[in-house]
């Protein structure tokens, strides 16, 4: 990326500009102390950079010109000679950061160089990897590779596609630390959503039985799985946490799965709050998309630590055509993708019936169980067997698009009856946290008739341990109906069958990442509605996101 490349200097056409932009920059152009003649060009730069931060960069690039003027401002600390916390902007090189992004992305610097220091000296390690992984042969397991980094040091990130064991490894990571351990271990499990703790935890259950060990370290194993926000401490209406560097927590070992979906602010909160001896795991797969809020924290760190980072590289319970298209797409041989769905393979290939047709179809038995007062848990399983996965929220074939049309057709079809926002049937996805309800962004509810309370309309969630919590819908201000979800909501999500829906047109979301990661949301098939060209130009494009941190180590 070229250093003007960020930077129109003379129009705002490039970027649609949100009134925030709008006012936060003419409020530094007004206080800056340049001349009427350079205020404009400030104003300019100053619009990019929030933009800019709204689309997940945490920085934009200047070049010579634009640092003497932003400079001059008065208004841009540089780092790391002046106290940061007295200006609105910080430029590093020539890097410009909002100064609260700039914190967040140097004191997470800081701190992970702070935990890659401690190493560990194992005396016969092999002898214990052998025990889980079996004896070490000519090539390499990278399994057991993964195991003993994690064992002799301190900060280990393990990433890799869906399927390649990142799970089954951590489990016997965590055993073999717990059998070198003189005292059991407080160990702590944690992911971004709801519902990817959900699957962390199953993963985590189904392969601890399996452990060759003893039923005393199998015990002191947890099965719990968090979320990152229940793990921090999420406070009331505030960015902040119960847990931080004056308040740690309390755990030796912190794994986080699906660690691609962490932004930077919070990430830097989560190594705030270890103590100074914890290990800390990150699990996830580096070609994913990355966090919808600022950075690329995962793809960064691999990036930058080599000597910290492992991929796992076999599939294992993978159906292989979902691979074959998933490694074409993250390869960008749209060619051979485009062939792989066109091949008349069942379970990859195009949608050939009607749209909404095909996806009311696919209610029929979530719909049928609950007519049928089968229990939650039998309910929430069937409607989470199949998910439309949408580019886009608005607009044709986008998410508000295909959700109205499909209640539309299920209403019509006699499957739902639908008197208002609220109905039996309705699923729906929670868009913004509520440590109060314990719901969090990406949290998937169903509205059913509650038989104990009169038939009284309440929404059934189901939690990471497995219980179910109900609330009133008039409690949920904060969520949509998801008969489809963005591929941005799906990640951390598994379904035996995904129909992913492009548009007719190619616009700056459509990305390698995008498709790759809604590929690998699919256990078993793949549907696809989307013109060559546009799959095409999807592929074509990447996500190339601006941040500062590989730069700092």
């Amino acid at each position: 990326m070229t250093e003007t490349s960020l930077i129109s200097k003379t129009s705002a056409e490039p970027f649609a500009f949100s009134r925030l932009d709008s006012v936060f920059a003419r409020f530094l152009k007004e206080r800056s102390a340049l001349e009427n003649t350079q205020k404009l060009a400030f104003e300019t730069i100053v619009l990019t950079l929030s933009y800019q931060h709204n689309q997940g960069h945490s920085c934009i690039l200047l070049n010579e010109e634009d640092k003497a003027l932003v400079l001059a401002s008065g208004l841009v600390a540089c780092s790391p000679a002046e106290d940061s916390t007295l200006l609105p902007l910080v430029l590093e090189q020539n890097r410009l950061y909002l100064q609260r992004y700039w914190h967040y992305e140097n004191r997470l610097t800081l701190q992970i160089k702070a935990i890659a220091t401690h190493h560990h000296v194992v005396d016969k390690v092999d002898t214990l990897l052998d025990d889980y992984f079996g004896k070490q042969t000519a090539e390499i397991d990278w399994q057991r590779e993964a195991a003993r980094m994690a064992v002799q040091q301190n900060f280990t990130i393990i990433t890799g596609g869906p399927g390649t064991g990142k799970t089954t490894t951590v489990v016997k990571i965590l055993a073999v630390l717990q059998e070198l351990a003189q005292e059991s271990l407080h160990i702590a499990l944690a992911a971004p959503t709801g519902k990817a703790a959900m699957r962390l935890q199953e993963s985590i259950g189904f392969n601890k039985t399996k452990l060759n060990c003893s039923e005393e370290i199998k015990a002191r194993l947890p099965e719990n799985v968090s979320t990152l926000h229940r793990l921090l401490g999420a406070k009331l209406a505030s960015p902040y946490f119960r847990h931080h560097a004056d308040n740690p927590l309390i755990y030796d070992v912190v794994v986080v799965d699906e660690a691609s979906m962490v932004d930077l602010a919070l990430m830097s909160k989560l190594l705030d709050a270890l103590k100074p001896s914890a290990r800390l795991i990150l699990l996830g797969d580096k070609d994913q998309l990355a966090s919808v809020e600022s950075g690329a924290v995962l793809a960064d760190l691999t990036q930058a630590l080599p000597t910290h980072t492992v991929e796992l590289q076999t599939a294992h319970r993978f159906d292989d055509n979902i691979k074959q298209l998933a490694v074409a797409v993250n390869q960008q041989d749209a060619e051979l993708a485009w062939q792989l769905l066109t091949a008349n393979n069942e379970n990859i290939c195009l949608l050939e019936s009607d749209l909404i047709t095909y996806i009311a179809a696919q209610q029929a038995d979530y719909l049928r169980l609950i007519q049928q007062n089968k229990p939650f848990t039998d309910i929430y399983q069937a409607f989470n067997r199949f998910q439309v996965l949408c580019s886009n929220r608005e607009g044709k074939n986008s998410v508000a698009d295909i959700n109205d049309r499909v209640v539309q057709k299920l209403a019509q079809q006699g499957r739902i009856q639908v008197a208002g926002l609220w109905y039996v049937g309705r699923p729906v996805l929670v868009t913004q946290n509520n440590p109060a309800l314990h719901l969090y962004n990406g949290d998937i509810g169903l509205c059913l008739a509650d038989k104990s309370q009169n038939n009284r309309l309440m929404v059934f969630f189901q939690r990471p341990d497995g219980s179910v919590k109900s609330y009133l819908p008039s409690r949920l201000a904060q969520c949509e109906t998801v008969f489809a979800m963005t591929i941005h909501k799906s990640q951390g999500s598994e379904f035996e069958e995904v129909l992913i829906v492009l548009p007719d047109n190619i616009n700056p979301v459509l990305t390698k990442e995008l498709l790759y990661t809604a590929i690998t949301r699919a256990k078993k098939t793949v549907k696809l509605v989307a013109d060559k060209a546009v799959f095409t130009a999807s592929i074509e494009q990447k996500v190339a996101r601006v941040t500062g941190l590989v730069n700092k180590f």
